[in-house]
């Protein structure tokens, strides 16, 4: 018997809140795959795959061809229905990548009692000129996908990241998609319009646009902000069509903050009680805003904008422990966790880390004769080369700030932390 249902994963707690994630045509959920391990901490992640994507059927959808075909986004739509209610969930968030976030806007509008949250990743309200779609349809079942490969660097990503390990095995998903499944995808967008029906959305809504994206440039985001009441708009730097994959922590982090609900979030940055094992998405916020007020959002944005699917986990990890639990404690207050990481910098010669935390230093209120204190206080216990090179250091910083006033207080570091 033929399933019916897309090919889905499952991932994280059975009992958390469900999140369902939706995919970018030409791809499969594992576009999905930099933002899951943080996600499913606090949620119960689905994945699904688009028909004749990854390991779902074509005949999922029709795939006749003509302007009357009957594969619209409301197909696509009942089939992430019927997955929830597979797994017995009224209500669900959502997010989704391009055709994936057109189908999150679909279920908002048209069924809002099921949408809690939604997201809308590099997407739309109308994905350009219909005949452009039919005569991409035309090609593919004509050609294949490979027809498609060419030109995914530039529009995806970067050409430099294409030639990545992450970026070539999209590609590689992409040649693997079924010519019928990926057509038909087409025939959708070519039907698909939204616009009027934005304004009827409820659910709190969060827009993600890559600022590089020809696919569906900011301004196509900023039109879906514009009329989804009480929406928010963040743009990515640096990102193309699946930022998410480019630049994942930016796209992580904003994810992060809007499906943790508003409350959870301020009750962990006003309490002095610890978070709690496995509150990593609440951490993550917590070290965020705290990394924020004490590096400044010049260089912490810096630092988002460059990390990459290799570091993605080390961002995570400094976010969530260094900035999340060490910085948030309560038991020392940040002036004392200054010198003191001042010391220990100085004794081990990272000196460009060094650099980062005088600046940060002075937003956490020690004056530069303080800051001079310290460094002469550790020429007698880590020694006199260190707090030499580290005297030198700190003026350099000083007088790089004296020049330009202005400048935020951490944009002369070279190591994004």
């Amino acid at each position: 018997m033929t399933d019916t249902r897309p090919h889905h994963d499952l991932t994280g707690p059975t009992t958390a809140p469900p999140l369902i994630l939706g995919p970018s045509i030409g791809t499969s959920l594992a576009v999905w795959e930099p933002q899951l391990p943080a996600l499913a901490r606090e949620h119960r992640v689905l994945r699904w795959d688009l028909p004749g994507h990854g390991g779902s059927p074509a005949t999922l959808l029709p795939s006749d061809g003509t302007a009357n075909s009957s594969a619209t986004i409301s197909t696509l739509a009942a089939l992430v229905l019927r997955l929830a209610d597979d797994q017995g969930w009224e209500r669900f968030a959502y997010a989704g990548i391009s055709i994936g976030g057109a189908v999150g806007l679909y279920l908002a509008a048209h069924h809002p009692d099921r949408v809690s949250r939604l997201s809308v990743v590099c997407s739309s309200a109308r994905f350009g000129d219909p005949a452009v779609w039919r005569e991409r349809a035309a090609l593919v079942r004509a050609e294949g996908t490979e027809a498609m490969v060419a030109s995914r660097p530039g529009t995806w990503f970067s050409h430099r990241f294409a030639q990545s390990p992450v970026g070539a095995a999209l590609i590689e998903d992409l040649r693997a998609t079924d010519r019928a499944g990926y057509a038909a995808c087409c025939d959708v967008l070519a039907t698909y319009d939204m616009t009027a029906d934005l304004a009827k959305i409820t659910a709190p809504t969060l827009v993600v646009a890559g600022r590089d994206d020809p696919a569906t440039p900011p301004a196509h985001a900023r039109q879906i902000a514009d009329a989804v009441p009480g929406a928010s708009l963040v743009e990515i730097a640096g990102a193309a069509h699946l930022a998410g994959v480019e630049r994942p922590e930016a796209v992580t982090a904003a994810l992060l903050a809007h499906f943790t609900s508003t409350a959870a979030l301020l009750a962990h940055l006003t309490s002095t009680v610890p978070p709690q094992p496995g509150d990593d998405a609440s951490r993550h916020a917590a070290g965020m805003a705290v990394r924020r007020a004490v590096l400044g959002d010049a260089h912490v944005d810096r630092a988002v904008a460059r990390t990459t699917p290799f570091t993605a986990r080390f961002q995570d990890f400094i976010t969530r422990y260094a900035w999340g639990e060490i910085w948030t404690g309560d038991g020392l207050d940040r002036r004392t966790r200054s010198c003191i990481t001042l010391t220990a910098l100085i004794a081990h010669g990272h000196d460009a880390e060094l650099a980062m935390h005088i600046r940060a230093s002075l937003t956490n209120g020690l004056t530069r004769e303080e800051i001079g204190e310290v460094l002469l206080q550790s020429a007698i216990y880590c020694g006199v080369p260190a707090a030499n090179s580290a005297f030198a250091t700190a003026q350099r910083v000083f007088d790089e700030m004296d020049a330009t006033p202005d400048v935020d207080s951490a944009s002369h570091s070279r190591t994004e932390k």
